[in-house]
C-alpha cells in the first residue's frame, strides 16, 4: 500500500514548484503515522503538520475556547492557508511546530528547503467544507483521506488520554465533549478526496 501511495504521489501533476499532498482524517485515525511513513519513503518528501497553527492557550482561554482545543475554530486557518500557499512556491519555508509536552506551538521550529519536492501535509481539517478551510482544497495536488469507524476512534482516543495520565472519567470527558465532536465535523463536512483508505488498507502499509 505504501509503495502504491508513493507512486500515486509522484504521478500527481504539479500546480506549483512543489507537490502538495494532504493526509486528512479524524483525531486518532492514524494520519500522523501514515504521513510520517510517506515522508520517510523518499528523500525528496517532507511532512508538515497542521498542528503548529493551534491558537495559544492564553488566547483560547480569553475566547472561552480552551475546552474545545482542537476544534476548527481553535486554529489560525488564515495563517495556515498562507503557509500552504508558500509551500507550493517558495524555495525555503519556515513553519511552526506544535510541542505536545509544552502544549504550545513553537514558532520557526521547522523548515522546508529547496531540495524538498513533495510536502506531505497532515491534519484533521485539510478537506473541511467550512469558511476559510475550504480554500485549502484547491491547493492540494493529491488528497488522501483515512476513514475509521467511530468505535475505533473512541477506543484509541480514550487510550491516548489515559496514556497522558488522565483518569478514566477525565479521559471520557475529553473524548465525548471535544474529540468526537471534532471527528464528526471532519466526517460530516468533508470535501471529496482523491484517495480514501480504510483501516484494512493501512494494515498493508
Amino acid at each position: 500500500m505504501l509503495d502504491m501511495l508513493v507512486t500515486r504521489i509522484k504521478a500527481a501533476p504539479l500546480r506549483g514548484k512543489r507537490r502538495l499532498v494532504a493526509v486528512v482524517g479524524p483525531p486518532a485515525s492514524g494520519k500522523s503515522t501514515l504521513a510520517e511513513a510517506l515522508a520517510a519513503a523518499d528523500p525528496s518528501f517532507r511532512m508538515v503538520p497542521m498542528d503548529g497553527f493551534h491558537l495559544d492557550n492564553d488566547l483560547l482561554r480569553d475566547r472561552d475556547l480552551l475546552h474545545r482545543k482542537g476544534a476548527p475554530e481553535t486554529f489560525d486557518v488564515r495563517g495556515f492557508l498562507h503557509l500552504v500557499s508558500r509551500l507550493a512556491q517558495d524555495d525555503e519555508v519556515i513553519y511552526p511546530i506544535f510541542n505536545r509536552k509544552l502544549d504550545r506551538a513553537i514558532a520557526g521550529a521547522g523548515v522546508v528547503g529547496p531540495t524538498t519536492e513533495t510536502v506531505i501535509v497532515e491534519g484533521n481539517y485539510l478537506l473541511l467544507d467550512r469558511p476559510g478551510w475550504r480554500d485549502l482544497a484547491a491547493l492540494w495536488d493529491l488528497s488522501i483521506r483515512l476513514g475509521v469507524p467511530a468505535e475505533t476512534l473512541e477506543t484509541r482516543l480514550m487510550q491516548r488520554w489515559l496514556d497522558h495520565g488522565f483518569s478514566a472519567e477525565e479521559a471520557a470527558h475529553k473524548v465525548y465533549q471535544n474529540d468526537m465532536i471534532n471527528a464528526q465535523a471532519v466526517i460530516a463536512d468533508a470535501l471529496p478526496a482523491d484517495i480514501s483508505l480504510t483501516p484494512d488498507d493501512l494494515k498493508q502499509t
